[in-house]
């Protein structure tokens, strides 16, 4: 039997506003293709975006976390970030 060694990151991201609010940088769905910032960070391959409060969310990935980190920390007011 083949065991499944895939590792996976974890970011635990306090944003400084409540995510809903941040939701309105998405607000031309068209240009951006999604319409929240779940669906972007979702739209990484092998990535995942579970909202667990009003700012805080953890996101997994496979092997895009670094990507989204940077992206998170040029264009979203982040309170804090942790890489778990």
């Amino acid at each position: 039997m083949k065991t499944n060694t895939t590792n996976y990151q974890t970011l635990i991201v306090t944003f400084a506003e409540p995510i809903r609010v941040l939701d309105n940088y998405f607000d031309d769905a068209e240009a951006w293709g999604v319409a929240s910032l779940k669906e972007w960070i979702d739209g990484y391959e092998s990535t995942r975006f579970t909202q667990i409060g009003d700012h805080t969310a953890v996101i997994t990935s496979e092997y895009n976390a670094e990507h989204v980190q940077e992206w998170l920390q040029r264009h979203i007011p982040i309170a804090s970030l942790i890489s778990a």
